[in-house]
């Protein structure tokens, strides 16, 4: 028998909670602050498109298809600077996510590698500290 897709795990619910929770640790965490900066005030609609995203790339039906059209994640981030230290806060606030949803070590490990590959894939920048005045994520 085949392992449960995280998708299977998490569901709709888990996944927005798992959503939630990332941008709560954004908010929260100073290791983070650089990553925080680039996003508008209100994170709601980042949120939901990233819960969009996630379920159908955790194997859940293609929500962000269906709503926005492409999911080329390089495409929608090109407009932004986005290093390996970036990167790395992305990476730290969705791994303390799962530690906070309690998401368990197999779900964990069936994540590590592929979140890891998507963070790698948005970094378009490597000259060092980024510039300011960079455009902000997700913007109404």
């Amino acid at each position: 028998m085949p392992a449960a897709s995280p998708y299977e795990i998490l569901g709709d619910e888990g996944i927005g909670q798992l959503c939630r929770v990332f941008y709560e640790v954004m908010d929260e965490l100073p290791q983070a602050a650089e990553l925080r900066a680039l996003h508008a005030a209100d994170l709601s609609e980042v949120q939901r498109k990233l819960a969009a995203y996630l379920t159908g790339w955790m194997g859940g039906p293609p929500v962000y298809l269906a709503a926005y059209g492409t999911v080329c994640l390089t495409d929608a981030h090109k407009p932004f600077l986005i290093d390996e230290r970036l990167r790395d806060q992305w990476l730290l606030c969705m791994d303390e996510a799962l530690h906070r949803t309690q998401a368990g070590a197999e779900l964990k490990t069936m994540l590590a590698e592929p979140l890891r590959a998507i963070a790698d894939a948005v970094v378009n920048y490597r000259g060092g500290r980024q510039p300011t005045g960079a455009r902000v994520i997700a913007r109404g």
